[in-house]
């Protein structure tokens, strides 16, 4: 068989040096899942005579679930009724990669994916459906559980989540206060008497993909509040009820530490009141599908997104890809759907799939352009 790959490479000119290729993009936000990346890809090398090692990846956002499922021989799915983002009931998915050890990928019970642009509402939005999957994980005799923050459609700092738990939040005439980050301003008082004592003997590994903190110009609602439909002046009470938050949980310093800001806090109230700890979400992904094993018997990889740009080095899966093919003097390509400079110099290229194409077309032929494009690349080299 591998006198016939080298055959084949030969003949696709330029390819005798190339023998395995790894191939483990991210998700093409809108177009693919990582796995279907990593699959159009591996079609491309296969065209050009090479051979594909598919590594789908992630950071922690959309997506992370799958390609932890992927990896686990024994993974498997469990369908739990949990509250949407807005309260109404929606099918979440919860993971198992083994017995004891689950995986939560927020954005099935609070995500940005499961309202209509039209129906976005900032202020209301609550992490409560994500507590409701992290108690379906205990149910279930979860001693470890996995939580991929990313692709929220909440600012309310995990509130919503902490609820789901056991906790109770109070506003000063005792009452408990409504769903989500708009109305934290008014939080007087908090009781986690009653919170899920099993999360005290549970192991609960957060994986982030962004290094903000919760608060401030680089947090939660000045960053990422805009692109969950939050005004200028919704995100200065998203920024007042988060700092009540942290005030009135006494972990202010907490906040100022990187990744808390990820998902609308949610990551922040993770660590903070379910004792949790914070991941580079990439970085925990990648050991999950043994990356590193892979590169190391490969003459180039081959990764991507929808968009790479500047804040792909902040915490996204393709910086952490291309930061472990240079570790091991392996060749790291990005194919991206867009490339906008500064381009991290970890890259030995970052091709655009369809230069000048129209964006909506690109996006419906993502695959399609990630097997020319890898298939053309090679050949070339």
């Amino acid at each position: 068989m591998q006198g016939a790959l080298d055959g084949a490479a030969a003949r696709g000119g330029g390819l005798s040096s190339i023998r395995t290729v790894v191939c483990a993009p991210n998700a093409f936000k809108g177009a693919l899942g990582a796995r279907e990346a990593a699959a159009a890809m591996a079609l491309g090398v296969a065209d050009a005579g090479g051979r594909a090692l598919q590594v789908p990846v992630a950071d922690g956002g959309d997506g992370t679930l799958d390609v932890l499922l992927a990896a686990a021989p024994s993974g498997s799915v469990q369908w739990v009724r949990v509250r949407g983002p807005l309260g109404a009931l929606v099918e979440a998915r919860l993971g198992w990669l083994a017995e004891g050890e689950a995986v939560v990928e927020m954005a099935e019970a609070a995500g940005l994916r499961l309202l209509p642009p039209g129906a976005l509402d900032p202020l209301a939005a609550s992490t409560y459906g994500v507590g409701e999957l992290i108690r379906a994980a205990l149910d279930g005799g979860a001693r470890r559980i996995v939580v991929g923050v990313g692709g929220s459609a909440t600012t309310d700092g995990g509130a919503g989540m902490v609820v789901a738990l056991g906790g109770r939040l109070l506003d000063a005439s005792g009452g408990a206060l409504a769903p989500g980050g708009g109305v934290l301003e008014h939080l007087a008082a908090i009781d986690l008497t009653s919170l899920d004592p099993r999360l005290r003997t549970c192991r609960i590994d957060v994986a982030v993909d962004v290094r903000s903190p919760l608060l401030g110009p680089r947090g939660a609602a000045a960053v990422f509040a805009p692109q969950k439909g939050a005004s200028p002046d919704q995100v200065i009470a998203l920024e007042r009820g988060l700092a009540r938050w942290a005030s009135v949980l006494g972990a202010q310093a907490l906040a100022g530490r990187p990744g808390m800001g990820a998902a609308g806090g949610c990551a922040f109230a993770l660590a903070a009141v379910c004792g949790a700890t914070l991941h580079p979400g990439a970085a925990l992904v990648c050991d999950a599908v043994a990356l590193n094993a892979a590169i190391a018997g490969a003459s180039l990889v081959l990764t991507g997104e929808g968009r790479l740009d500047a804040s792909t080095a902040e915490g996204k899966a393709p910086a952490e890809v291309a930061r472990r093919a240079a570790a091991a003097g392996v060749p790291c390509i990005a194919l991206a759907g867009s490339v906008e400079p500064p381009v991290d110099a970890l890259y030995a290229e970052a091709i655009t799939l369809a230069p000048g194409l129209d964006p909506d077309e690109s996006r419906t032929r993502t695959a399609e352009l990630l097997r020319t494009r890898a298939a053309e690349l090679l050949r070339r080299r």
